[in-house]
Formats: structure tokens, C-alpha cells, sequence
């Protein structure tokens, strides 16, 4: 049986985690995960939205960062939400910078969308082996600026990217998690079979 966790550091984990469970039936077991040692033997990870900054910090601090490099090297599934986005980004725009770990061929512009007021929620369509219309909460997003070889666009937003998948990393600058929709966990969870 596959094991697939969520970063608990910092963020909506709850929310992510109990979306995991709607979505996995019994083909999975669903963790909470925070140390190197819990990483080291999942199939999947979810780095939730949250404050990049800090999550960034604690994972560094705690070693958790260089074993999700680690894991994601030998082929584990990682999907980052919002602060998540930012995290598994190669590059960064903007004047903070959090410690992003290199894994995924974008380049994100922290808090793009502007401040927490600027939040809002909207329904997108969603390229998943056709067209499926989904919600979606973006608060205080980051945007997907570009994107490198390898990396394919599942979603836009009045023509900016919102979700991008390269191989078995996948980034949702908006969160699914805070929604009923399942329907992005459980694609998700496809790649985990797939891997």
C-alpha cells in the first residue's frame, strides 16, 4: 500500500488531509509528516499553502528539506499548494525570498495577486485528460511567471498559470483543500500509482 503525507510544519494541513482521505479509499494510507525519518518512506507528498517563509525555515532547520530532495530524486510524487508552489519552484521573483528547494522547472512571484483582501474565488478549467470545470480559493497567491522544458500547463487564470505539472511534481497556486472538490487530490493520488 502507498504512503502519501502532508508537510504539517505550517499551512492547511487538516484540510489537505482529510481531502486525502475522501480521495484515497483504501488504496492508501494517508500520514501526517514532519521529520526526514517520516519523509524517507513516503510515496507522496503535499507542501500545503501556508507562509512560505516560515516553512521554508523550519524544513531547513529540521533537515526536512534535504529529504524531500532526497525522496523526490528517487521518484516520490510531490504537489506543492500556494506556499508549497513557491517552495518546490526553481526560481523566484520578488523581493522576500524563502528557502525554495530547486525541484521544479517554474519560476513563481510570491504574493502576485496582492494582499490578504485581495483573495477571492472563482471556478477554473482544468486540463486533466479533458476539460473539467473545479473551484478554487486563492488568497494572498503566487503566480506562475514561467515555465521551463518539461512543463505542462493544467490551468490558467485570465491568462495566468495557476497549475502546472512537470513529470510527478504538480503546483496549484490556488487551494483545492479549502473546497468539497476532490478531484485534483484524487489526481494526485493517479500519480502516485503511475510512480
Amino acid at each position: 500500500m502507498k504512503k502519501v503525507g502532508v508537510l504539517t510544519i505550517q499551512g492547511d494541513c487538516i484540510e489537505h488531509l482529510e481531502a486525502l482521505q475522501k480521495a484515497a479509499g483504501q488504496n492508501f494510507t494517508i500520514v501526517s509528516a514532519k521529520t526526514p525519518d517520516e519523509i524517507a518512506v513516503l510515496d507522496g507528498l503535499i507542501v500545503p499553502g501556508g507562509e512560505s517563509t516560515t516553512i521554508g525555515k523550519l524544513a531547513k532547520m529540521y533537515g526536512v528539506d534535504k529529504a524531500i530532495k532526497k525522496r523526490t530524486q528517487e521518484g516520490m510524487a510531490v504537489w506543492g499548494t500556494c506556499a508549497g508552489a513557491i517552495l518546490i519552484a526553481k526560481n523566484l521573483v520578488g523581493a522576500e525570498t524563502a528557502d525554495n528547494w530547486n525541484l521544479m522547472n517554474i519560476t513563481v512571484e510570491r504574493n502576485a495577486y496582492g494582499r490578504q483582501l485581495d483573495s477571492f474565488e472563482t471556478n477554473l478549467q482544468v486540463n486533466l485528460d479533458g476539460q473539467t470545470l473545479v473551484p478554487a480559493v486563492f488568497i494572498r497567491a503566487p503566480k506562475i511567471v514561467k515555465i521551463g522544458p518539461g512543463v505542462k500547463i493544467l490551468a490558467q487564470h485570465e491568462d495566468e498559470i495557476v497549475m502546472a505539472q512537470e513529470g510527478n511534481l504538480l503546483v496549484t497556486t490556488f487551494h483545492p483543500e479549502l473546497t468539497d472538490d476532490i478531484l485534483i487530490h484524487s489526481y494526485f493520488l493517479s500519480l502516485i500509482n503511475e510512480s
